[in-house]
């Protein structure tokens, strides 16, 4: 099922390389609220560009009062290598089990080489301190992405 703007946001409890991160941390945290992204596998060429994308313009996210959470099914050890590898600045959290992935409609049957297959779908999520959805993105390209995200923040 596809989630919505104004739809509660599903609350998570994810496992991070710094511990146990749950939605209503990262929103008190933050801001104005949280983009919540999720990328296929760490270290593949999309998935590193994407995440490249999003440390390169961290600063302008934070400056428009949002913090960054990347969720994938790797596990800690190929998020810990991700991050070194790419200095990546924010926090990334692992779903091994796709249960947070399926809450967001980011699980699923997507095509991939011109094949059917169910893995994670390249979605991002904007969360207001609320809890609600205020942008939900499906199916996002990795190159250009976080551009295009950052326009649709500021025009919030």
């Amino acid at each position: 099922m596809l989630l919505d703007i104004g739809d509660k946001a599903p609350g998570f409890s994810l496992e991070t390389l710094t511990g146990t991160v749950t939605l209503e941390e990262m929103l008190k945290e933050s801001k104005r609220g949280l983009v919540l992204y999720f990328y296929p596998r760490a270290s593949t060429p999309g998935c590193t560009t994407e995440a490249c994308d999003f440390r390169d313009n961290l600063g302008r996210l934070k400056a428009l009062g949002y913090s960054v959470l990347a969720v994938s099914p790797d596990d800690l050890k190929a998020i810990e290598k991700f991050v070194g590898n790419h200095e990546l600045p924010f926090l990334l959290a692992s779903d091994p089990e796709h249960k947070v992935m399926e809450e967001y409609g980011a699980w699923g049957p997507k095509q991939n080489y011109g094949k059917t297959v169910v893995g994670t779908i390249r979605s991002t999520f904007v969360i207001d301190k609320e809890g609600c959805l205020s942008l939900c993105l499906y199916n996002v390209r990795a190159t250009g992405h976080v551009n295009r995200l950052i326009r649709k923040l500021e025009s919030l």
